[in-house]
């Protein structure tokens, strides 16, 4: 697939599944994530009545739009927001702001009681979806049959009345240190052209591909960006969770973890404290579990590089999960710096006017 190709915006109906038309889409970028909702924003031109008819049919929380090159599917996700605006020179325009799949579970809360005892964790997440997801309609994502390594069984319960989201359950599912991670693949069934949505788990981690994808600076690298935050890291960690006080005349109060410890620090560190809220656990060992995979992940300071690169013909979702090796030789690092990271979000700027494509990648320490 050549890069020359032009994309294009496909909207449709969302319960359905139905193209409602291809309409042009100006100053187009797009992102999207492991494990949390992506976006697309996006500019129609309305030059006249006719357009203006055709652009009617975009409903916010109705529609979905993917956008497609070279019989690929780039992106897709659900239309939230529009914005019709009119210029002092008289020039219409309707501005599309849209968000991954994902992002349907931050809109539906659990209103039926759901347990699950002693249930591995990749059928926790798929019931989930499975529950949310039937309000799609046609748009459904499909369940995928990702098998994990290692079963890991995890007991928990949802209550009608507690107004729980479903991306918080989906999010606790993942906070453990051996938790299910999710993504969202949309795709083209490659025998009848159909739209698929799936949904793929991996366990702690998503992972692509077998080899590296390298990237090099001088070469590919176009920019990089290696942000050092002490202020989100820590060397203690609590987990908060629910009240089990069951008399009103007493003052509610969090079950706690015990405190988790920072070790195999390379350095000396100050005492620096995480605290992290579970208001649907009270279960002591589970919260245990929590604090430590808090601190795991964010052990002294926080690491979050991000690359720019010259975009190849690689559609942009097949990135997420691979692990990148890094090379980068300049004045910072003058006898080369040779890292490996994982591809946790992939940021897409097309080109446009003299602009060539562009991705931006968030990583993660391999």
């Amino acid at each position: 697939m050549s890069l020359d190709t032009p994309y294009r915006a496909v909207f449709c109906d969302l319960v359905t599944d139905q193209t409602l038309d291809i309409l042009p889409l100006r100053d187009v970028s797009f992102e999207d994530y492991i494990g949390r909702a992506g976006s697309l924003s996006g500019t129609v031109p309305i030059p006249d009545r006719t357009m203006a008819e055709r652009a009617h049919k975009i409903k916010p929380g109705r529609t979905t739009v993917y956008l497609e090159r070279g019989g690929f599917l780039w992106w897709g996700g659900i239309v939230w927001t529009t914005n019709l605006q009119g210029s002092d020179r008289g020039v219409v325009t309707l501005s599309v702001q849209a968000a991954t799949f994902d992002s349907y579970a931050g809109r539906r809360r659990i209103r039926e009681d759901l347990k699950y005892n002693q249930t591995e964790q990749f059928d926790i997440a798929r019931g989930l979806w499975e529950k949310l997801g039937a309000g799609l309609g046609a748009s459904r994502i499909e369940p995928g049959d990702d098998v994990p390594a290692q079963p890991v069984p995890r007991t928990t319960a949802y209550q009608l009345g507690d107004e729980t989201v479903y991306q918080e359950a989906l999010d606790q599912l993942g906070a453990y240190e051996d938790g299910v991670e999710y993504q969202i693949l949309v795709y083209r069934d490659p025998s009848d052209a159909r739209r698929i949505r799936r949904l793929r788990l991996g366990s702690p981690k998503i992972r692509t591909g077998a080899t590296d994808v390298v990237f090099d600076r001088p070469g590919t690298i176009l920019s990089y960006s290696l942000p050092d935050d002490a202020t989100r890291g820590g060397t203690t960690s609590v987990a908060r969770g629910a009240s089990t006080n069951n008399n009103a005349a007493a003052t509610s109060r969090p079950t706690l973890s015990a405190q988790a410890e920072a070790e195999g620090l390379p350095d000396l560190w100050p005492q620096l404290d995480l605290s992290t809220d579970f208001n649907d656990i009270s279960d002591p060992a589970t919260l245990d579990a929590l604090a430590r995979a808090v601190l795991k992940e964010a052990q002294g300071s926080v690491v979050i590089p991000e690359l720019s690169i010259r975009l190849s013909d690689i559609v942009p979702s097949t990135l997420l999960g691979r692990t990148a090796r890094i090379r980068i030789t300049d004045e910072w690092h003058p006898t080369g710096l040779d890292a490996r990271y994982r591809i946790v979000g992939v940021k897409v700027r097309p080109a446009e006017r003299g602009r060539p494509d562009t991705a931006e990648l968030a990583l993660e320490e391999a």
